[in-house]
């Protein structure tokens, strides 16, 4: 097919991208602002791949998309332009209402005047909020508790109205906690491992015992190209990787690994409003045809082998704005913080 995915220089997207292009041989237009967690780096090992096209560009520059979707003679879109990160959220939520929901609405608008045959929005288990026993459903009703999650859920509700309304053919898939190589260094994972690496502190939030289901890039891609090719209109399918940890279990096992002191590990003011629990029930998904593949332990190795063979990706991240966005977020916190005690 011939596939507009936005949001491809970024950690899912370009992982997608390049799944699409080498794997299924799909003909992609890669749409990204590259605003400061786009990467172009992401995508050099297809930066000469003729089915690869890059523009730069956002999502709600609705000349651009119209265009782009007629040009291309595009046939379906993957919306995974979003901003993404909560602590972010909580500094600029206007930056994520103009992406995740405005932006999100120019592409619905421009693909259902253009009749495409698929829609997939890609979205988030943050959207359900907290869940603090069971594991949510689908149909379960939205809860969000911060201005990331609130904006993934307008776009959500906005992207299955167009299923409703107009009967134009829309997706959605909400997935847990994902991780991997190429994941910008806000981050849980990337946080922690390139900090561990330069001994520098981990900023654990609250007492570190938050619990979240882990889903390696790779199979969350999978989903996402499982359902953009075989997924019903109108349907929401939840993507998990069955592994749940606790916040502080993954950070004792960065250490671990890394061989450094779980000294490093501090805890934290905890960030406003922060959710304890996601789970999601991927049955429906399972019944689609999709399983995960990755099990956690495998998958967070060789993520970190990654940072440590690819430093010269990260360190030229953390060296610009990222200095100035985490001395806001945790100068303060480090400084009044606490070591972890190891537990017996």
């Amino acid at each position: 097919m011939r596939i507009l995915v936005t949001g491809g220089a970024g950690f899912i997207g370009s992982h997608l991208v390049r799944r699409l292009v080498v794997q299924g041989g799909h003909e992609v237009v890669n749409l990204d602002a590259l605003k400061y967690s786009g990467n172009l780096a992401n995508l050099k090992a297809i930066e000469t791949d003729a089915r690869h096209t890059f523009v730069h560009g956002d999502i709600g520059d609705q000349p651009l998309v119209e265009r782009l979707l007629r040009e291309h003679r595009i046939e379906g879109v993957i919306n995974a332009a979003a901003e993404t990160h909560v602590d972010r959220s909580i500094l600029d939520p206007g930056a994520f209402a103009r992406t995740d929901v405005v932006g999100t609405g120019v592409l619905l608008e421009e693909a259902r005047r253009a009749g495409l045959q698929r829609f997939l929005q890609v979205s988030t288990d943050e959207v359900y909020g907290s869940v603090e026993t069971g594991m949510s459903i689908e149909s379960d009703r939205l809860a969000p508790r911060s201005p990331y999650s609130a904006s993934k859920a307008g776009g959500d509700l906005l992207a299955l109205s167009y299923w409703t309304t107009y009967r134009f053919p829309v997706m959605v898939t909400r997935g847990s906690n994902t991780y991997g190589p190429n994941q910008y260094p806000e981050k849980f994972v990337p946080l922690f491992v390139t900090n561990a690496i330069d001994n520098q502190p981990l900023p654990l939030y609250g007492d570190g015992r938050q619990c979240r289901d882990w889903l390696a890039v790779q199979d969350h891609c999978s989903a996402i190209e499982h359902v953009f090719l075989r997924g019903e209109p109108g349907e929401i399918y939840n993507v998990g990787g069955g592994n749940e940890w606790e916040n502080i279990t993954v950070a004792e096992q960065i250490v671990g690994y890394l061989g450094k002191s779980r000294d490093l590990i501090r805890l934290v003011q905890d960030r406003p409003g922060h959710d304890r629990r996601y789970a999601v029930d991927c049955s429906k998904l399972r019944r689609l045809g999709w399983n995960p593949g990755v099990p956690f332990e495998e998958g967070l190795r060789t993520t970190i082998q990654w940072y440590q063979e690819h430093e010269d990706w990260w360190r030229t991240i953390k060296s610009g704005e990222f200095r100035t966005y985490y001395e806001q977020m945790y100068g303060k916190r480090l400084k009044e913080g606490s070591k972890f005690e190891v537990r017996s």
